[in-house]
């Protein structure tokens, strides 16, 4: 078994203002993506300009933030929603979803597209890779702070995490999918994307890439305690809604490869 490392949640504190480890993963995640995409907008012919590409991030930045806390107050918490309207701006208390950030990132692409003219699925193929490093950031964030842990493991890499009521050695999740829908996603994308592809279909090997990496670490994570098992006695909450993205992705892979389905997609290195 592994000791937890003790690392203060507390990164920087100036008096009164403190700065959380989680809120710079999510600067660093953002940072990671704007890195990626002037890379890409420098090296490759996509017609894209740098401050395209800034606005780009700008937006996604907000759709992941306002689609996360809604999301989660939708999918995991509605019950307070009902009782107290007011709840979904207590973002103090924390509480963020992937599913709802994916579904304010796809709002806040689709804006960006008719903003600037472009097509909606070229504008989601050049954001598709830049996302997993930003997940990975994330789930380090989840580590430090101690929370979203996995299940009881016997694993030699198991250790207890100081929030456990229980104090039971289990399986550190988070880093599990820092691994997998982290860089792993990254690179399987990064790759996939370096050579010419139908339009839409590196945003539908992220969807699928990214709905097998956590159905499969769900088996391993620790369900929501108020929500437990959401039906057949295994299945959580994370798995009721990434299944579909797995569904959502084959179908749109199959689509993308027939012949002008959704038109043609330059190289994305």
């Amino acid at each position: 078994m592994l000791q937890f490392p003790q690392i203060d949640p507390v990164a920087i504190s100036l008096g009164p203002l403190q700065i959380h480890w989680y809120a710079l993963t999510y600067i660093a995640g953002f940072a990671a993506a704007w890195f990626l995409g002037m890379k890409r907008a420098d090296t490759e012919n996509f017609g894209w300009t740098r401050t395209q590409v800034s606005d780009l991030i700008t937006n996604a930045a907000i759709g992941v933030i306002l689609g996360g806390r809604i999301g989660y107050v939708l999918f995991y918490n509605a019950g307070s929603l009902l009782e107290n309207p007011f709840s979904l701006f207590y973002i103090w208390q924390g509480g963020m979803s992937f599913h709802g950030g994916l579904l304010g990132v796809g709002v806040a692409l689709w804006l960006f597209a008719r903003s600037t003219g472009k097509s909606v699925f070229r504008v989601m193929d050049f954001t598709a890779p830049l996302a997993p490093l930003g997940l990975a950031f994330g789930r380090l964030g989840n580590f430090i702070n101690g929370e979203l842990w996995g299940r009881a493991a016997e694993v030699p890499w198991a250790m207890v995490f100081p929030a456990d009521n229980l104090q039971i050695a289990r399986h550190p999740s988070q880093l599990y999918q820092f691994a997998l829908e982290g860089l792993s996603l990254f690179f399987i994308l990064w790759l996939y994307s370096a050579r010419p592809r139908p339009a839409f279909a590196v945003t539908g090997a992220f969807c699928l890439g990214y709905g097998v990496f956590r159905t499969f670490i769900e088996f391993f994570r620790e369900p929501d305690a108020h929500l437990g098992f959401v039906a057949f006695d295994w299945m959580t909450k994370g798995q009721q809604l990434s299944i579909p993205m797995i569904i959502g992705g084959v179908i749109i892979l199959l689509m993308a490869y027939r012949k002008d389905s959704f038109g043609k997609t330059p190289a994305a290195r």
